[in-house]
C-alpha cells in the first residue's frame, strides 16, 4: 500500500465513520491509481428526532478527482435494521472548470501569514450541478405593475464541503487548506 493510501486508511479509520465500508468504495473509484491528496470531512447533524452521520471524502490522484459520500439510513418500516449509502464520482481533472476557496478570517486586521482561518469552505465545479437563483424582475418605474418575469443567476454547485475550526478544529481546517493546495496547484497544471 502506498504511503499516501496508507494515511488516507488511517484517517478513515480516525474519522470512526464506517471506515472499512468507506475504504472499499474509495479503493474500488481508485481502480489501482495513487493517492496524491485527500481530505476526509466527516459531519453529523441533528433534527428534533435523529442524529445522522455524513462522511465526505475526496481523493486527488495524479488524473482525478474522486468524491465519495456515505450516508446513514436509520431503520423503519420497511427496512428494519439501520443501512448506510456510499457513492463515489470520477471526475478527471480537465473537467473540474472552478476550485473556489473561501477564507473566514474572524479579525482580518491580525491576520498573520500562514495562520488557519476560522472556516475554510471548499467549492468545486465541473458543470455536472448548477444551482439557480431566481427573484422577480422589476423596471426603474416604481409605479410600473407589470410582470417583467424573472432574473437570477446561475451557478456551479457540484460539491462544497465546509470546514470550521470552531467545529471540527484547527487540524480539520489545516488539512482542508492542504488538500485546496495541492488541488489547486493539479488543476492549474492541466490548464
Amino acid at each position: 500500500m502506498h504511503g499516501a493510501t496508507h494515511e488516507l486508511r488511517h484517517s478513515l479509520h480516525l474519522a470512526g465513520y464506517y471506515p472499512e465500508l468507506v475504504g472499499d468504495v474509495v479503493d474500488v473509484a481508485l481502480g489501482g491509481e495513487e493517492v496524491t491528496a485527500y481530505l476526509v470531512h466527516p459531519e453529523t447533524t441533528f433534527d428534533s428526532v435523529e442524529v445522522r452521520r455524513h462522511l465526505t471524502v475526496l481523493v486527488l490522484t495524479p488524473t482525478r478527482l474522486l468524491l465519495a459520500h456515505v450516508d446513514d439510513h436509520p431503520a423503519d418500516r420497511e427496512h428494519p435494521s439501520a443501512s448506510a449509502s456510499a457513492t463515489t464520482e470520477s471526475v478527471p481533472l480537465g473537467r473540474l472548470h472552478s476550485v473556489g476557496v473561501t477564507h473566514v478570517v474572524p479579525d482580518p486586521a491580525r491576520h498573520r501569514p500562514g495562520a488557519v482561518p476560522a472556516e475554510l469552505t471548499l467549492a468545486l465545479g465541473w458543470g455536472a450541478v448548477r444551482r439557480i437563483d431566481l427573484e422577480p424582475a422589476g423596471c426603474g418605474d416604481p409605479a410600473c405593475d407589470a410582470d417583467h418575469g424573472l432574473t437570477g443567476t446561475s451557478s456551479p454547485d457540484d460539491a462544497v464541503v465546509r470546514v470550521s475550526a470552531h467545529a471540527e478544529g484547527e487540524a480539520a481546517v489545516r488539512a482542508a487548506l492542504d488538500f485546496a493546495r495541492a488541488l489547486s496547484a493539479a488543476v492549474a497544471g492541466r490548464s
